[in-house]
């Protein structure tokens, strides 16, 4: 391995680290993948955990400098093909290899932008805020399983938007209470924290499972090595799902919801089985 080689692998590395500590459920879901996809996915989840921490942590920080920061050390790396910055180089030879658009990268971070200046979000900034925050997160994702293959990610962008719509809102219903407590944040329109109850819970509900439904169709039609990774990831959203729905209104406004460790380790043998050797 010659020095280019070795720096390069030691900023996938970092991201690696990132994704393990910040997330166990996606974690195991890139185990699933083919080799070939891991480097490459972790990079994105680094750069995106990254930015979503400077609006979601640094309180005591300027967070709009500090993005700005970030985005146009983005833009750089990608341009010029390095950075010293690990996340950023490992996410630049990402971008620059499978040719992902710079109209994603910039719609994620216009959704973490908004983040420092919206609390509450009607239906236009709902919907921009998912797509921008989750929806080109799966997209990003897609063009590395494409591998180049332009029809084939064409044909699949409208399922894999609606798989990163549904776990977005997924992830809204199990942090409302502390994305309103410790950031002043309800995402979801129309809806007031204090008044939240089993009939908008039901709506939202019924909105995220048509999300749910919808995505199926694609992921089936996923290239073999990336079907496993994403078909772990959607279960274990659907089990989340499904406890949430479970439990009244007011348990998910007092805590946040978990699925254990223990379950989501034995939900990856399980898909494993089912679906790599065919064993129900």
């Amino acid at each position: 391995m010659n020095p280019r080689e070795l720096f390069d692998q030691t900023t996938f590395e970092c991201s690696r680290l990132i994704t393990q500590r910040y997330s166990t459920s996606f974690t195991l879901g890139i185990k699933t993948l083919d080799h070939k996809f891991h480097m490459p996915v972790y990079a994105i989840y680094g750069f995106v955990r990254y930015a979503d921490e400077i609006v979601d942590t640094f309180h005591d920080q300027d967070k709009e400098k500090l993005l700005a920061r970030f985005k146009k050390d983005t833009y750089e790396s990608i341009e010029a093909g390095i950075s010293l910055n690990p996340v950023l180089h490992a996410f630049q030879l990402i971008v620059n290899k499978y040719k992902i658009g710079l109209d994603l990268i910039e719609a994620f971070l216009h959704s973490m932008e908004m983040d420092l200046d919206f609390k509450t979000y009607d239906d236009s900034k709902y919907h921009e805020y998912i797509y921008g925050s989750a929806e080109v997160v799966g997209l990003m994702c897609l063009k590395v399983f494409c591998e180049g293959d332009d029809a084939e990610y064409e044909r699949l962008k409208g399922p894999a938007c609606k798989l990163g719509a549904a776990f977005q809102k997924v992830n809204f219903l199990r942090d409302i209470k502390s994305d309103y407590e410790e950031r002043g944040r309800v995402y979801f329109p129309g809806v007031d924290f204090n008044h939240f109850d089993k009939i908008i819970k039901k709506h939202i509900e019924e909105d995220i499972q048509k999300d749910f439904d919808d995505s199926l169709v694609g992921i089936e039609q996923l290239p073999d090595g990336a079907k496993l990774g994403v078909k772990v990831a959607y279960l274990y959203y659907q089990k989340l799902f499904d406890k949430i729905k479970g439990l009244p209104a007011e348990t998910i406004t007092r805590t946040r919801i978990r699925i254990p460790n223990s379950k989501k380790i034995s939900l990856l043998i399980g898909t494993y089985f089912v679906n790599k050797l065919g064993i129900s």
